[in-house]
């Protein structure tokens, strides 16, 4: 389960991670109650559960009530990417000296938790030197203690003040049985703190029974259809802005897909991903069917890429689901609406590929390597000779 930013900094308050003052509005004039119960300049931000915000016109500056008011009139019902904005959050403005990122989540492939931090954060994060972000992989047992919070803050060029929000997102991580909890900017602000601006949790619908106190998280505003319908069918989906649709067994997997697919499309017109889509640990017909599915329901989508690494469950039997998923979703026809890129690594890979190769369906391609998928699946996406 997603959550709204807002509860995302609820949580964030609860764990001792410093968060500003906020209230969520509804109306224009609960905005400007808002405002003027905060004081001084306020911002106000969309509230939905995607990217983009900003760039889209989701959030806006206001120095009086009457101006958080007019700006909340401006944000509510618009539609981000899909997602229509029911409800507002408005918080004091913050005098910003550096933005950075710092994320904690789950790595199915890997078996445990990967912590990812860089000293570029902020809106265009995403088109930020990939030299500049850090990854490393967490044990679960071990966790992130203090010791390699501060390692990893120098690794990235972060000051040490970081390193207590890393380790409270651990607890947090853990206690509240996340899968993802990123902060997107955590700020140096003027008088030397830090505080978290934008947050995103994912909470392990799986742990549900051990927190009934999520259970009015999920009622708390309507979801993207097809993330819901994600959900319903228990895959962890995520709409962005892109024209790419992205499909992974492993969350840390999928990331670094998303990653290379954004590098590969500067070449092709600066494509980047439409989704985020984690399979988890299997990738049976019925998996591959329902998440093609949901992936080619977004009409923004041009081009499809599953990235497999073959584990518990190997290549050959991933290409089967492919081939079982493809005759379900065309009836026996064909092509898919979108071309659909291939590429496996790991167990039966090139089993696994042959086969694959040998259906020849049409539309369907195959790549050794995940930087020559993402170079393909942009080209296709833009409509262009691989």
């Amino acid at each position: 389960m997603d959550l709204f930013e807002h509860q995302a900094h609820d949580l964030f308050a609860l764990h001792d991670i410093p968060t500003g003052r906020r209230r969520v509005a509804l109306t224009p004039a609960e905005a400007a109650a808002a405002a003027a119960a905060i004081g001084g300049k306020v911002v106000i931000k969309a509230q939905v559960k995607t990217g983009g915000r900003g760039k889209a016109g989701g959030v806006r500056l206001a120095s009086s009530p009457d101006e958080a008011a007019h700006a909340a009139e401006r944000i509510l019902g618009m539609d981000i990417h899909g997602h229509t904005v029911h409800s507002v959050l408005v918080t004091d403005a913050s005098e910003i000296v550096a933005e950075y990122y710092v994320a904690l989540l789950l790595d199915r492939a890997a078996g445990g938790f990967l912590a990812l931090l860089s000293g570029a954060g902020g809106m265009d994060i995403e088109s930020a030197p990939p030299e500049l972000l850090v990854r490393a992989p967490l044990d679960i047992d071990g966790g992130l203690t203090d010791g390699l919070a501060l390692s990893l803050c120098a690794d990235a060029g972060l000051p040490s003040e970081v390193a207590p929000v890393l380790t409270a997102l651990w607890r947090l991580l853990r206690a509240e049985d996340a899968t993802l909890v990123e902060i997107n900017p955590l700020a140096l602000l003027a008088d030397g703190t830090i505080r978290a601006l934008d947050g995103k949790i994912t909470l392990d619908d799986n742990a549900s029974f051990r927190h009934p106190q999520h259970a009015g998280l999920a009622a708390a505003a309507p979801a993207d259809p097809r993330e819901a319908a994600a959900a319903r069918k228990h895959l962890n989906y995520v709409k962005l802005d892109g024209s790419v649709g992205v499909i992974g067994n492993g969350a840390g997997l999928v990331m670094s897909t998303l990653d290379v697919v954004a590098a590969a499309g500067e070449a092709h017109g600066g494509v980047t991903p439409a989704n985020f889509l984690d399979i988890g640990g299997g990738a049976s017909a019925r998996v591959m069917a329902d998440s093609l599915e949901i992936v080619l329901a977004d009409p923004d989508v041009t081009a499809v890429l599953v990235n497999v690494f073959g584990g518990i469950t190997a290549c050959d039997a991933v290409a089967d689901g492919i081939l079982q998923a493809y005759w379900q979703l065309t009836d026996g026809g064909g092509p898919l609406r979108a071309p659909l890129i291939v590429r496996m690594d790991g167990n039966n890979a090139e089993k696994g590929r042959r086969m694959l190769v040998a259906a020849a369906l049409p539309g369907v391609l195959t790549a050794e390597t995940m930087d020559g998928a993402a170079t393909l699946a942009a080209a296709m996406a833009r409509q262009e000779a691989p």
